[in-house]
């Protein structure tokens, strides 16, 4: 498939589009074999997954030195947050959650072409040990409120949880409130009309 590459922006240097390239190179070898994407939207992955992803970003506190993506799949949105990380030359760690051993193995495979320092955990999530990250992501994932027994395992007090969401957010909200506290900001997703992100503060159990 032919590498279409939008435009990024004026942030993203010539050595972090080339490491994305590489990715969707990689992500179209991979995906016939273990659905890393649906295959529909892989003549457009460049708008529906790059830079669905890249969103996280601006979103993130700047001062985040830890990150924990659940279930990160084909590796939207963690590892192209860790390929965005690499350029900004500080000493951070990025850690993607994905359980299926294949897709584990797509991710490290990504990390080790595109030379990006982070790590890969092939386990699930409810049975690792706290992570205690500041900034925890994840997308297509759960439900809200199972995201969010998920995430406040992982996430540190004080720290921010950031989840991409489509058009059933508003029910999600309204169903997690039921057991959860917390503070939330919905900022619009620029690349779907429909979806919204998460930016979840101050969470605790009900």
């Amino acid at each position: 498939m032919e590498s279409r590459v939008p435009d990024l922006g004026s942030g993203v240097s010539r050595e972090t589009r080339e490491r994305l390239e590489i990715y969707f190179d990689l992500l179209c070898k991979w995906n016939p074999k273990i659905n890393l994407v649906a295959p529909s939207t892989l003549p457009d992955a460049w708008f529906r997954h790059f830079l669905d992803s890249m969103q996280l970003r601006d979103l993130a506190p700047d001062d985040w030195q830890s990150w924990v993506d659940l279930g990160s799949g084909g590796g939207f949105p963690g590892m192209v947050v860790a390929i965005l990380a690499q350029s900004e030359k500080t000493d951070r760690s990025i850690m993607l959650v994905e359980s299926d051993q294949r897709k584990a193995a797509f991710l490290r495979t990504v990390a080790r072409e595109t030379e990006t320092p982070v790590e890969i955990l092939a386990q699930r999530i409810e049975a690792l040990g706290p992570l205690s990250a500041d900034v925890v992501s994840a997308r297509a994932l759960a439900p809200l409120d199972k995201l969010l027994s998920y995430a406040v395992r992982h996430c540190r007090a004080g720290g921010t949880l950031l989840f991409l969401k489509g058009g059933r957010a508003k029910s999600e909200l309204s169903d997690a409130q039921k057991n959860w506290q917390f503070e939330v900001t919905e900022s619009p997703s620029q690349t779907d009309p429909a979806a919204v992100i998460l930016h979840i503060k101050e969470l605790r159990r009900v």
